[in-house]
């Protein structure tokens, strides 16, 4: 499996919407989560890169869809942050309705990491995304971030909770833990998104050379 140096990627665009990110094609996965989730923190923490994704003391700041290219046809995207943010509500909505129509147009969009506070897992909205990726058979991978805020046995059992509310689901579902300030989870994150992005482009390089 080829490992992706993640050190190297590079911002592509910001995009109000689905009418403005580039062509279709390749894998896309997409990083998606309540707006205190410490999303931008995470794609920062993952890529070596302290300013690669913006981060904002003020949660919802991000509204719009964020591409980044980590190899040719290789995309990270962070998602606009879902949930309670301080901005008008016509704000909201639009740039919601901008998220929607990623998530259910976007053919190369293959797999998505919802990150959630582990101290406020599985909130409505939370649980709202997981639904649905899992009706569109994406594998998710769950991040509990800000692990390093709760205690060892705080966190295991957060963990075994998580974990067991969503084996219900009979789904590709993947939960872990995550702390950008201690690096916690960093390596078994990339090691899923290798594998996301090696088996997910295997039907385009079969298609090259059978022409």
């Amino acid at each position: 499996m080829q490992s992706l140096n993640y050190h190297m990627t590079k911002f592509v665009l910001s995009a109000p919407d689905i009418r403005h990110l580039p062509p279709d094609t390749g894998v896309e996965i997409a990083f998606a989560g309540r707006s205190n989730a410490g999303k931008s923190s995470a794609l920062n923490t993952l890529t070596g890169q302290k300013s690669l994704a913006r981060t904002s003391k003020t949660p919802g700041r991000t509204q719009l869809i964020n591409l980044f290219e980590v190899a040719d046809n290789c995309r990270l995207v962070d998602l606009p942050g879902y949930g309670y943010a301080e901005v008008p509500e016509e704000v909201k909505r639009k740039w919601q309705k901008s998220l929607s129509e990623y998530l259910q147009k976007r053919d190369s969009l293959k797999g998505i990491v919802i990150l959630m506070d582990i101290r406020h897992p599985l909130k409505e909205l939370d649980q709202n995304m997981i639904k649905w990726a899992v009706d569109a058979e994406l594998s998710v991978l769950v991040l509990l971030t800000k692990s390093d805020k709760l205690a060892s046995g705080a966190l295991k059992q957060q963990l075994s909770k998580v974990r067991d509310s969503l084996k219900s689901m009979n789904a590709d579902i993947q939960v872990e833990v995550f702390s950008s300030t201690k690096k916690v989870g960093v390596e078994l994150v990339k090691n899923k998104l290798n594998h996301w992005f090696n088996v997910l482009q295997v039907p385009d390089l079969i298609d090259e050379d059978s022409e």
